[in-house]
């Protein structure tokens, strides 16, 4: 679940007259609604998409004419669903004296008949509804996401590249093994370097050369492949460039550092978690926990009284890091105080109920490596890298 931003207001603000508007995105159209104080029906108007000289024309608008009305200053205040179309709308608004929510499109209730009516115009309208409920002071009726500096969406683009170049040469490796498993060819590896020279002489599991055309698909799979190795030597030999610079580091590189500080934690698990997780101020440890999903979810009515496990919700690469580095902890910190905690609960069981301590484990490592990135306090009995 996201955290709950709740608004700001200074005496300016408080004072003025405020109107509503909602933008419901797409990738076509743009339908605007807009509440002012002059009317109780809410306003809509459809502008192409990406249009931002019409939407700011329509603010000025609207703006004018309450002026004109009231004789004193408006305030508006904007929202739009999070989703495709990113955070650069809210920069522009804001940087337009806007005041703008993203809403978590999940957090939103909606109606639970089996058919419902849902237009982009409905949206719009339940939009400003929404985000009237939350300028009053309703802190359940939604939640609101907090958009990041471009400095820290730009610092999370090289783990996310990579992350997706492990899983096209996770996909080219499987093609390439799989096409030559069809032939009875099953030692054959296309990510040693001489592969080339190993494929001419691949010969199937009755004796022949390889058709022409397999020959050829693998080939291209093989230089696909080599592309995406390619890529990932980039990527890493800039990330380790990052972690170690020590010429003005940013914030981000300072919480990265002092990561790789610990034993068990290596440049690409720091810089995941220094630009997913520690980049973002927490209130508390709970608010810590909810971010990764690694809540619990209760479900009690009645006389049923269990537990549905974690949310999963918030951020997931920040969760599956979390309990990954969860398994290396154990590992190269075993007299640390949460791996002795760990091995007293499991008391050497195995399956299932390690599986559901390592979650355990995760939370509290968030929360230790969280004190540990703010305030230098080292997780305890945690060993540092000689």
């Amino acid at each position: 679940m996201m955290n709950i931003v709740r608004p700001n207001l200074s005496v300016e603000v408080a004072n003025q007259t405020t109107c509503f508007m909602a933008i419901e995105l797409s990738k076509t159209s743009w339908v605007v609604g807009m509440l002012t104080p002059l009317s109780n029906k809410i306003s809509l108007r459809s502008i192409p998409c990406g249009a931002v000289e019409k939407l700011m024309a329509i603010v000025d608008q609207t703006t004018n004419r309450v002026m004109q009305a009231t004789g004193g200053p408006v305030q508006v205040v904007s929202c739009y669903e999070a989703g495709y179309d990113g955070f650069w709308l809210h920069r522009f608004l804001a940087a337009h004296r806007i005041i703008n929510h993203v809403l978590d499109a999940a957090s939103l209730l909606v109606n639970r008949k089996a058919r419902r009516a849902k237009t982009d115009r409905l949206d719009a309208e339940k939009l400003v509804r929404v985000l009237m409920a939350y300028w009053r002071g309703e802190p359940k009726v939604c939640s609101i996401v907090r958009p990041p500096s471009v400095e820290d969406e730009d610092a999370k683009r090289l783990h996310r590249e990579r992350q997706f170049l492990m899983k096209e040469r996770v996909q080219h490796i499987g093609r390439i093994k799989g096409l030559l498993a069809a032939q009875g060819v099953y030692d054959f590896r296309p990510e040693r370097k001489d592969w080339r020279n190993r494929l001419a002489e691949i010969r199937t599991g009755d004796g022949r050369p390889l058709p022409s055309r397999l020959k050829a698909e693998i080939d291209r799979q093989c230089q696909r492949l080599a592309l995406v190795d390619t890529m990932l030597k980039e990527i890493d030999q800039q990330r380790d460039a990052a972690v170690e610079s020590k010429s003005a580091p940013s914030e981000t590189v300072v919480r990265i550092q002092r990561l790789t500080h610990l034993k068990g934690i290596g440049p690409q698990i720091a810089t995941v978690l220094g630009t997913e997780i520690f980049y973002r101020e927490f209130a508390n440890r709970r608010s810590l926990g909810s971010y990764l999903g690694l809540t619990p979810s209760p479900f009690k009515s009645g006389g049923m009284d269990r537990d549905l496990g974690i949310s999963k919700a918030g951020n997931p690469r920040g969760r599956t890091t979390m309990i990954e580095l969860a398994w290396l902890w154990l590992r190269y910190q075993p007299g640390s105080k949460l791996a002795r905690w760990f091995e007293q609960r499991t008391n050497g069981l195995k399956g299932r109920v390690r599986r559901i301590a390592i979650v355990a484990v995760a939370r509290k490592l968030a929360i230790a490596l969280w004190r540990y990135v703010e305030t230098g306090l080292i997780p305890a009995d945690a060993e540092l890298k000689a």
